[in-house]
């Protein structure tokens, strides 16, 4: 990361302000270095873990699957990929026909007749419980993890979170700092659940009057990671997951992949993102006659480089509870 890091170093404060493609040119090279980084690394990384920058408004990836960091001030702070609508055998012409438009707009459509609306208190925790079933490529070696987590809804109180069976305690959040998705539930009530106006509002930190119809590969490519990372949230205040849903469909270049497994052996249409070179194997699993969402399959390399792991993940529980380590 030596040149990104010391062009953000070196930048003046007092030039003129980055534009719109160059700033998104930034990140897209910055989420790609991180994520580099990230994939020569066996240690689970904390949901907070992030590189900070003296840079304002940089947003900066920890890793797949994990929580973006957001700093605001100064601080020191099998195989599918690119294969199209074949996948490791013959598909069924159902699912080889199968758009990645009509998967998520199906999903968007499920998930908003289904989904009921909660209001946590500010003191509240929202417990959740994630299966992990990873499984190292060559050998076919599978281990299982249950990460359970307690997030304060507000973000003041200290949160109990596990990556791949590892305790990590997070402590509430400095002045100036924040993370993606949101902790606080007040900040999650004000994404737009219009998928068009959520689109620019994530890709940009906040209300945006650029249209998508100026945005460029590298700002829809960011836009695109940051809504999976906020469908990951086990929970989202009514109408936002379906327009997050929808958000990802109006992505050009998004794909639907037949033959994609979740962690139970079901199989479904996977959708991704193939020009993303920062979410390779990244996919989101929807069944494929219900649309109904499966799961998220994700890689990772070993610090060594020779081992590959498949992870194939998705929740099976949560609830809202007052306290830490309390159960539904």
């Amino acid at each position: 990361m030596t040149d990104e890091l010391e062009l953000l170093r070196n930048w003046d404060t007092d030039a003129a302000p980055l534009t719109d493609p160059t700033r998104a040119k930034a990140r897209y090279r910055l989420l790609n270095a991180i994520t580099r980084e990230q994939q020569h690394s066996d240690a689970a990384p904390s949901r907070r873990h992030a590189l900070r920058l003296a840079t304002a408004a940089v947003v900066t990836v920890a890793a797949a699957g994990t929580t973006i960091l957001i700093t605001e001030d100064d601080t020191d702070g099998g195989d599918h990929r690119d294969r199209g609508d074949r996948v490791s055998g013959t598909a069924t012409p159902r699912m080889a026909n199968v758009s990645a438009v009509t998967v998520l707009n199906g999903a968007a459509a499920q998930t908003g007749r289904h989904e009921k609306p909660v209001a946590p208190r500010d003191d509240q925790f929202i417990y959740s419980k994630r299966i992990i079933k990873e499984t190292e490529r060559k050998t076919g070696a599978v281990k299982t993890y249950e990460d359970v987590n307690w997030d304060s809804v507000d973000g003041s109180q200290r949160s109990l979170t596990m990556e791949l069976g590892r305790v990590i305690w997070e402590e509430p959040m400095k002045k100036g700092e924040s993370v993606w998705p949101p902790r606080e539930w007040s900040k999650l009530k004000k994404l737009p659940t219009d998928p068009k106006k959520l689109i620019p509002y994530i890709a940009h930190g906040g209300p945006s009057s650029r249209s998508t119809s100026d945005f460029t590969e590298l700002e829809w490519s960011h836009a695109y990671f940051l809504l999976g990372e906020l469908l990951k949230w086990p929970v989202l205040p009514k109408g936002l997951r379906p327009a997050a849903y929808k958000a990802l469909a109006l992505v050009p270049g998004v794909k639907a992949v037949p033959g994609v497994k979740d962690s139970s052996g079901r199989t479904g249409v996977g959708i991704c993102y193939p020009e993303s070179g920062f979410a390779t194997g990244r996919y989101l699993i929807f069944d494929r006659g219900s649309y109904d969402f499966m799961g998220f399959r994700d890689e990772r390399t070993s610090a060594s480089g020779d081992k590959t792991y498949i992870q194939l993940s998705h929740v099976v529980d949560w609830a809202i509870v007052d306290r830490m380590k309390q159960r539904p």
